[in-house]
């Protein structure tokens, strides 16, 4: 975790691309600010072949040399002290943290492709706002909870601004069902009553949905942690796109 990615041709000032997360800003300079090299390498048939994968090469050293050097700090503390195990494959859009509480299986899956679908930002009076607030992102995940045997919940749900804003609970009693991720559970899923939206329970219910979440360690600290994993990692995979194609304007 999909959706189109952002243009390599963005124009923010400096100074707004430091202000913002790194998902939420355009990735390059204004072209005055890039040095245009065209080498004579060897490329395909096209005339423009050569202009374009040099331009690519510099939004490549940039983001490079923008991106601090080997796992962030909040990945590494997350790594070293965290009970979720993060199941992450290079090129895969999807993110699956996983872990085990008592006789539960339990998964939260989320999508990178969520910080491309961000609104976006209201415009606000110059004047009346001296200082830009630093932009949060919601990051949409989908909770899943099994026992052997006793079906399973899952959780629709949001992580954003340091908490879990749930949309949905529902129950199947076929665990397989609710963990799936083929087209035809997809389908047979659909048929399904989920559930009531969950801003419609007694709110004493709510109350203690929340608090058997945060039990099973799906808590503020989470919620933050989600939103960073997502950003770095569109990082690392636009970087690596990006390479890729200029692997492919350069045969």
């Amino acid at each position: 975790m999909s959706a189109a990615r952002l243009s390599i041709a963005r124009a923010l000032s400096a100074s707004a691309r430091a202000s913002l997360p790194r998902a939420a800003f355009a990735r390059s300079l204004p072209a005055a600010a890039r040095t245009l090299s065209v080498s004579h390498a060897r490329f395909g048939a096209g005339q423009t072949d050569p202009a374009l994968s040099s331009r690519i090469q510099q939004e490549i050293q940039y983001e490079k040399s923008s991106a601090p050097a080997g796992e962030p700090d909040f990945l590494q503390a997350f790594k070293k002290d965290s009970v979720w195990s993060i199941k992450d494959k290079d090129g895969e859009d999807e993110v699956a943290l996983v872990r085990e509480f008592g006789n539960e299986q339990i998964r939260i899956l989320f999508s990178i492709s969520d910080l491309d679908h961000q609104p976006p930002p209201a415009e606000e009076d110059a004047e009346a706002v001296e200082e830009v607030p630093e932009e949060s992102y919601g990051v949409r995940c989908s909770v899943s909870i099994t026992k052997a045997g006793g079906g399973a919940l899952t959780i629709d749900t949001v992580a954003q601004d340091s908490q879990f804003t749930i949309d949905n609970i529902s129950y199947y009693s076929d665990s397989s069902l609710a963990t799936s991720l083929t087209a035809d559970a997809d389908w047979a899923r659909r048929g399904l009553y989920i559930g009531p939206q969950f801003d419609h329970l007694d709110a004493a219910v709510q109350a203690e949905f929340e608090n058997f979440l945060a039990e099973r360690g799906i808590d503020e600290s989470l919620a933050t942690f989600v939103p960073e994993y997502a950003v770095w990692k569109e990082q690392k995979e636009y970087c690596k796109w990006l390479e890729n194609v200029k692997k492919f304007i350069d045969a």
